[in-house]
Formats: C-alpha cells, sequence, structure tokens
C-alpha cells in the first residue's frame, strides 16, 4: 500500500451494488456508511501490518533455552525447524492449574485445523509450564493431533518473553532465524494496560476467530460471556 493512490472509502462504499430484499432506504444508507468504515479498517489492519513487518532487528535470543517436547529436549534453534521465522504460544496450563485455561483452549482448537496450512511457511509450537506428560495428556484429550507441544520446565524462556514473575499468563511471541542468529521479531503486548474502558483486554485484530464472527451479529461478544472447556 505504501505510495499507491486509494480511491476515497466512501466513493467505493456507494459504488457496492449489493442490495437486500424489503430492506429500507434508512438502512441502505446505514449500510453504505459502515461499508466506508469497513474499508477504512480493512487499511488499517494493513497499514499495522506494513509497520509491524518494517520493524528493526529484534534482541538477539542470547540463551538457547531447553525445552522438553514429545519427541525430547529441544533448544529455541531446533524449534524453527527448517522454517526462518518461529511463533511460540505460551498457554496458561502451569503445574498450578487442574485443567487448561479455556480462553487459551479456544484460540489453540481454531489453529488445529489451519496449523498444516501455517506450517507451510514458518514454525509454529505451544508452549506451557507443565510437565510434557502433562501437556500431552491434556492434548490428547481434546482430540489435537497436529500441536507441537513443549514444555518450560525450567521457565527462563517463559521468564524472559512472557512474564518475568513467570504468571500463569499467556503470551504470543515471533521469533526470525538470519544466518544462523536466533532473534525476537514480534510479540502481543496489548493486556490490561493498554485496554480501554469497559472492555477486557484484547489484541487487534484477534487471533481466535471466535470473535471476529461475534461481532458480525447483533449480540456481539458480550460483556460477561468466555468460552468453556466443554458445554
Amino acid at each position: 500500500m505504501s505510495g499507491s493512490t486509494l480511491k476515497p472509502a466512501d466513493e467505493l462504499a456507494r459504488a457496492n451494488t449489493a442490495r437486500i430484499p424489503n430492506e429500507s432506504t434508512e438502512y441502505r444508507r446505514a449500510r453504505e456508511q459502515l461499508l466506508a468504515e469497513e474499508i477504512e479498517l480493512r487499511r488499517h489492519i494493513e497499514r499495522v501490518a506494513e509497520l509491524r513487518r518494517g520493524l528493526p532487528p529484534g534482541g538477539v535470543a542470547t540463551r538457547p533455552y531447553s525445552f522438553e517436547g514429545e519427541g525430547g529436549s529441544a533448544t529455541l534453534s531446533d524449534l524453527f525447524g527448517n522454517k526462518q521465522t518461529l511463533v511460540i504460544y505460551s498457554y496458561m496450563f502451569g503445574p498450578q492449574r487442574e485443567k487448561p485455561c479455556p480462553m487459551c483452549t479456544s484460540f489453540m482448537s481454531t489453529w488445529e485445523a489451519k496449523l498444516p496450512d501455517v506450517e507451510q511457511r514458518i514454525a509454529f509450537v505451544f508452549v506451557a509450564r507443565s510437565p510434557i506428560a502433562r501437556l500431552i495428556e491434556a492434548k490428547k484429550a481434546r482430540g489435537w493431533t497436529r500441536h507441537k507441544v513443549y514444555s518450560d520446565m525450567s521457565g527462563d524462556y517463559t521468564r524472559d518473553y512472557v512474564s518475568a514473575d513467570d504468571a500463569d499468563m499467556p503470551g504470543y511471541n515471533v521469533f526470525i532465524r538470519r544466518d544462523g542468529i536466533v532473534r525476537h521479531f514480534w510479540s502481543g503486548e496489548m493486556g490490561p494496560a493498554t485496554a480501554d474502558p469497559g472492555q477486557d483486554p484484547r489484541g487487534a485484530p484477534d487471533l481466535d476467530p471466535l470473535w471476529a464472527i461475534l461481532d458480525t451479529t447483533p449480540e456481539g461478544r458480550g460483556k460477561d460471556w468466555y468460552p468453556s472447556l466443554s458445554y
């Protein structure tokens, strides 16, 4: 989008020929205004993604870090496999939890079917603080077959990249490997301190399409509803 000249969003919205049976003039007028805002949102999402891609080099991972996976121990570099970009999603399932976090589970269930697509371009793994046997057991209980789960038993990675206090909280981190050097690229930094009044902490865009789907409905995502492990 850089350097390109775009037609005004309201002009594109006016050119839209979609019509719904029995809609009122009032509805069409409001829908056209909303469409212009949706076009602007799409453009803003792309501007943010472009800024993200243009970040200067992040900090070098100065420790190799050690994880325990289903196939044995692995370093941070090992988690890349044959890819040059690695996403690590840290989920809330520490030893103090009887069951995994429902919100983290919602994210991970959504991604189960998309991992074969994602892994065409990048490596994607899941890390928690419980022992690997417990992570494997929970994975099987959910029916997941594609998640690559790893235990951060020492907590070194978690304290450096998720919570300095080793709190049971989620984290989404992106690393790159160039010429054998592993660097941090980007992580989600939107949380309670950046939340707007009356809203739960959320990223933008939401990585769980559950919320994007609910946002298209008159009920919306609600104020006090959250996904559960079972219904």
